[in-house]
This record gives structure tokens, sequence and C-alpha cells, in this order.
């Protein structure tokens, strides 16, 4: 992973100084909120509910074992003992009071890390595959680009203040594991018919309240104009974007509403910035400078050569579903990536304790290089577990609550913190999860159901990623109470289901205490009705909402009576 130069060092800390001084300040009297307000979010500082809330960075989901043991430290010292991994390979802090921010952000700059561009109306965290470097499929390592484009965004003084929020991924494989069509400009790695490496790039996803699928407005961008090319494509929406109405803002409404137009803006544009930088001397990335950060991204030293095969235990029926669903193939036969689950009862989806965290940290050191991966669906990846050392692995994991085989089943919940913490939040996420979680315990079951991605957003924001849920569930308030809306269909594009789109809202929304059967509804019908082998997905695809509404239907009459009796 990427390791941070003096120059680096020196800016996060200069950063981290300057946002001292603001701070204080601000609780001096001498900045008012509003003042205040732009300067604390591009810092990653947010108030919330209860209490301000950071954000931290962890560029395209990659931190060491020593970063978790500084988030460990935080939790103990500034929070109540305890961290949430994003969707956005992020890491947030919700009880953290805000006399005491700054000294969290030195504690950060101490290990390399940062809240820079993790809010406000800018590029935020770049995102890339959890897999990156390691996946038997990939075309190139997406690291080093990914990590350029990070240090060409920050602080970009053009791009400091767009329309609204900015979201860029980076896949360097032929299978989507990164989410693209959801994102507000997707780079896809691919080879023209000369074997020349590029980029097909999408733009205009985004979910909220009008979810939509990126286009592609290029089919073939060579790898080095990748800057240029995003450079032209925020000029453009710095441009012609939205400012009059944060609802309709984004970029894909932009692109949405211009079509073509948009596209031969962004061309015009592409084709200004080469005009004027012919000799690649200001954005146009060289050999050199590929080298140079790829370099960082190295294999670590003492790699086993050749192929090793991966025990057997008899007599564990756990340990074979754990291999079956948290081990994952890699492109260095010796190895596997193995992913630690924080999906277990007990817990909101994507939590960590600091005592977990440490152990995740021992974990990384013991088994893995000490390098750790944040995935998109709120899990720990350790990408570098050498092949024979899986039992052992296996055993401690478990020790620590890691070791659940559900990764990509029904209980591997994605979830936002919903109204429990976020100001935003019509509707609460984490009593969802846990009912849900709670019913479905025995692993016979789950594994018998397959294949299936539940999501669950608290508000329209969709922090957890509802829209892309086979089982979509959002939070709505009616009259100050809490209900929910039920889709089904929807998919990110990934390995857990076809091309991405949004699910299909299957009726009005439901009671809390409805959501758990609703859930069990749907999957009786798919359970009844499938043909072998057809993922919950596909089925919903293939047969449409209504043998789903009628289901959830049924549910709701059956607990009308007993509501208006308690009424």
């Amino acid at each position: 992973m990427y390791r941070y130069t003096a120059f680096d060092r020196q800016f996060v800390r200069a950063r981290a100084a300057q946002f001292r001084d603001q701070l204080e300040r601000h609780l001096a009297g001498e900045l008012g909120d509003d003042e205040f307000k732009p300067l604390r979010l591009q810092n990653g500082w947010y108030i919330q509910r209860h209490a301000p809330m950071t954000r931290i960075s962890i560029p395209y989901g990659a931190l060491d074992a020593l970063q978790l043991r500084a988030l460990a430290d935080i939790a103990d010292g500034f929070d109540r003992g305890y961290a949430h991994f994003t969707t956005r390979q992020n890491v947030q802090f919700n009880w953290i009071a805000l006399p005491r921010a700054a000294d969290v952000m030195d504690r950060l700059a101490d290990v390399d890390m940062h809240g820079i561009q993790t809010s406000g109306n800018c590029v935020r965290n770049i995102a890339s595959d959890v897999f990156a470097g390691i996946a038997p499929d990939e075309l190139v390592d997406p690291r080093p680009f990914a990590e350029i484009l990070r240090q060409w965004s920050t602080l970009h003084p053009e791009f400091a203040y767009l329309p609204r929020k900015f979201k860029i991924s980076l896949s360097g494989a032929l299978e989507d594991r990164v989410a693209a069509g959801w994102y507000d400009i997707a780079l896809q790695a691919l080879r023209d018919a000369d074997g020349a490496l590029g980029w097909r790039v999408q733009v205009g996803g985004g979910m909220g309240r009008t979810p939509m699928i990126g286009r592609v407005v290029r089919e073939f961008l060579p790898w080095y104009d990748m800057l240029l090319y995003v450079e032209a494509i925020l000029r453009v929406y710095n441009s012609y974007g939205r400012r009059d109405n944060i609802w309709k803002a984004r970029i894909k409404i932009l692109v949405k509403a211009e079509g073509q137009r948009f596209v031969d803006a962004v061309e015009r544009e592409y084709a200004a910035i080469v005009h004027d930088d012919l000799d690649g001397a200001v954005h146009r990335i060289t050999d050199a400078e590929l080298r140079r950060v790829a370099a960082q991204f190295a294999p670590p030293d003492g790699l086993r050569d050749g192929a090793l095969a991966v025990p057997e235990l008899p007599g564990e029926p756990g340990y074979a579903r754990w291999l079956q669903r948290n081990v994952h193939a890699h492109r260095f036969g010796a190895y596997r990536a193995v992913t630690l689950s924080l999906k277990r009862i007990g817990q909101a989806p994507g939590d960590v304790t600091s005592a977990q965290m440490r152990a995740a940290a021992d974990l990384a050191d013991d088994f893995g290089f000490g390098e750790l991966r944040v995935s998109h669906e709120q899990n720990l990846v350790l990408p570098w577990v050498e092949s024979g050392r899986l039992p052992e692995l296996w055993r401690r994991a478990r020790a620590h609550g890691f070791a659940t085989p559900n990764i990509g089943l029904l209980t591997d919940i994605i979830a936002c913190p919903g109204g429990d913490v976020c100001s935003l939040a019509n509707a609460r996420s984490i009593p969802i999860a846990a009912a849900i979680s709670e019913r479905w315990t025995d692993l016979d079951e789950l594994h018998d159901i397959g294949d299936i991605a539940l999501n669950i957003s608290g508000c329209i924001n969709s922090c957890g990623h509802h829209h892309s849920g086979h089982i979509g569930i959002l939070g709505v308030d009616k009259d100050g109470a809490e209900w929910y809306q039920v889709t089904v269909g929807g998919a990110d594009g990934s390995h857990r289901g076809p091309e991405a789109g949004p699910g299909r809202i299957i009726g009005p929304s439901f009671a809390a205490d409805e959501v758990p059967d609703v859930v069990e509804a749907l999957i009786g019908v798919y359970l009844a009705q499938r043909d072998a082998g057809e993922r919950f997905v596909d089925f919903a695809r293939r047969v449409g909402v209504e043998p789903f509404r009628a289901a959830a239907d049924a549910v709701r009459s059956s607990t009308a009576q007993p509501r208006e009796q308690q009424a």
C-alpha cells in the first residue's frame, strides 16, 4: 500500500494545524457557525443528531495494522469504544466532542490519516476494488491510478466547491466489484484491439432521490489521459451543474438533462486541455510517474512461490462453510484473500469495537503482512493469507467474532447508522438489521437461500445503498412515525447480481415490526417458485414485483387487526 513521503506528512500535519486554529477561533466565538461549517466539513466533521460525527478517509479502502490500532485508540480515548466502516470504504466516529476534534486530527496525522475531503462539495474518497492487486481477473492494478487521482484532487482549488459532492471509483478487473454504475465517475480498465491499456468512462451514476446508472461517455480513454479527462468532466459540471436546488445538483441530473450535449461539452473541454498540454508537463501521466507510484504497491517481500493447497478440517462444517463464503481466490497461488465478517448478532453492520479493531490488526500482522482492506459491503479483508495457514486463521478469527460464514448471504446486511445517530435520517436502520439477523441464524437455511444482498438506508440519501439491494429497505417518515419502503430486484453490478439498477417498490410502506415478516414473505415467494440454481435477484427480475407485492400485502393484512386493537 502507499507509504507517505515527507511531503505527504508535512501536508497532512499543516492541514491539522490549520483546522486546530479554525476550531479554536470558532470555540472562542471569532468564527460563527455559518463561517465554520464549510471549514469543518472539508475536514470531515459533521454535527449529527446527538453529537459531532467525523468521517476519516481510507483511500481505495487500504489501511495497515498500525492505523487500525490508532483508530482503536481514538475509539477508546475520544468516542464510545467503537467505530463504523461505511459503504464508501471510510470509517466514522459518532460521539466525539467538537472541542476535542483537533486532538483527533493530530492523532490521525501520526499514522498518515486524515479527514480531508470526506465531506463537502468536492471530490470525496477515491474508491476501488477491495481485491485490487490480488484478483485473478485483474487487467491492471488500479491503486496507483487511484493514488495519482487522490493526490491530484486533494485541495484542488478549482474543484473545492462543486455544485454537489462527487465520488469516483476505479476498477482494474474484468468483474465489477466497485458498483461502478452508481458513481459520479467510474473508470473501468480495458485493453483495445492492439492491447493498449485504457479506461471505459461512465458518468452520472448516483442514488438518492433520483437513482440513476452512469452513462458511458468514452468507450476507450488512454490511461495516461485519465487526469485530463476527469478534469474536463469536472469543469463542465462546475460550469453547468445546478446550484439552486440541492436535490438537482448532482452530476447525474446534468447528464440526464443534457444527454449527448453533455458528452460533446466534455469532449470539447478535453480537446482544449490536450491542446494546451501538448508537452505533457501539467496533467498527462508519464511512464516514470506511474512507475514511481506503482512501486509503492508492489507485493510484500517474502512471498512464497508456486501454488499451495487449502487444508481441509474433517469434522468441522463451520470451517468448510467459511472457506466457501469468506475465502477468495488470489492471483498468487500460495495465497488467499479472507473476509473478516463485521455482520454478527449484537452489533450493527459495519460496526467494530476497539478490542475487535486491535484483534483484526493482530490478525493482519500475523497472517497478512500487516495490511487490511475495507470493502464497500462494510467488511474487512486480509489480502495476503498463506493458504496453508487458513485453519489457524479461522480459529483465531472465530474467537474474535470475525468468522461468521455469511459473506454474500442474507445476514451480510449493508446498513447506514440511521436515525440512532444521523440528523438526516427519517428512521432507524440498526434495529431493522438486528431483527432480520436474529430471525435468520440457521446457517443451513441461509445457505439454501443463497446469494442475496439486503441493504437498508435510514433516509433517501441512500448511505445504506438500498437502491442496489436485491431487497432494499428505505426508512421514511409518516407523521413523525418510522415506516419502511421495500424494493426488490436492485443490483450494484457486482458478482452478487446482474447489471446494476434500482429495485422496484412493492407497495406502500410498512411499520417497523412488520419488516422482518415482509422479508420472510419475500424469501418464501422465491423459495417456492425459483428455478434450480436461480439467484434471488434473477428470480425477482424474471417474475416482477406482483408476486412479492401479494405476499407482502398478506403480511400487512395479517397484522392490521391486532394493530387496530392495540390502538
